[in-house]
């Protein structure tokens, strides 16, 4: 068998990278001191979170010009539903291409009541990827519990995903997909070619002073992610990998560190 670090599309290896509200704390006292530490522990790919939508195209530009220098990517960014629609859109456009994004995420649709308002959600990610398609960006979504909870008979991510276009990504979010009882395997088997990014957060029953929940580091979790990460790589689409972390027994930038070192040894 073949190493999971190759996927089956060529051999090419798949990023690793780290959603930045995992050090959200860091972040917020030194961006340009944490965003260093992560390149220097080996991630080669970055997500900014909503935090980022704040930022004027200036400091934009100096934040692209950092990452250039460490030599780490910024794939894609997490934001609010306000940027899939009017100006919010056209800043997001403009924040995104100066950081040399290629994907736009919705974050959280907010809270959807029915099978028709998460209609509303995909028509209105559907017109900001046609959008987005213009200026060589394209849309994602990144789901939480919510999505694959059944609303009405049917999980809104189907709903979602039967709503918007084929080069739409549907970016897994595992643990919580797993939390609700989902297989995230099955899911990407599902929607081929679409699960373009991960977010590799790691869950185990229990609560958080158990350092359970979502307070497990990647593969302390019941996750199976040999199998997750074969599916993505053999039909999912995946483009590249991102660590999330809620918050762990140890500081955030060390938590970064054990489960860069945890995957990397899991995909030796």
């Amino acid at each position: 068998m073949a190493p999971l670090a190759l996927s089956a599309a060529g051999g090419k290896k798949i990023p690793i990278g780290l959603e930045l509200y995992s050090v959200r704390n860091e972040m917020a006292k030194d961006l340009t001191a944490t965003v260093t530490a992560v390149a220097k522990m080996g991630y080669e790919v970055v997500e900014f979170f909503g935090s980022y939508s704040d930022w004027t195209e200036d400091y934009a530009k100096q934040v692209r010009k950092l990452l250039d220098d460490l030599g780490i990517r910024c794939n894609s960014t997490h934001n609010s539903p306000p940027s899939f629609s009017g100006a919010g859109m056209q800043k997001a456009i403009d924040l995104n291409k100066i950081l040399g994004a290629q994907f736009i995420v919705m974050s959280s649709a907010g809270r959807p009541a029915s099978l028709d308002d998460w209609k509303h959600v995909g028509d209105t990610l559907t017109k900001a990827s046609e959008k987005f398609k213009t200026v060589g960006l394209r849309a994602g979504y990144h789901n939480h519990q919510t999505e694959f909870q059944p609303l009405e008979g049917k999980r809104p991510i189907e709903v979602l995903a039967a709503n918007t276009p084929k080069e739409f990504m549907l970016q897994l979010d595992v643990g919580t997909c797993v939390e609700v009882g989902s297989d995230p395997v099955a899911w990407i088997k599902s929607n081929p070619g679409r699960i373009n990014s991960l977010h590799l957060k790691d869950w185990a029953p229990g609560t958080a002073a158990e350092n359970k929940g979502y307070s497990v580091l990647f593969g302390e979790g019941v996750c199976q992610w040999r199998l997750i990460l074969d599916a993505a790589e053999s039909v999912g689409g995946v483009e590249y990998y991102l660590i999330e972390q809620e918050g762990s027994r140890y500081p955030e930038l060390e938590t970064a560190q054990r489960c860069l070192d945890s995957f990397k040894k899991m995909r030796a």
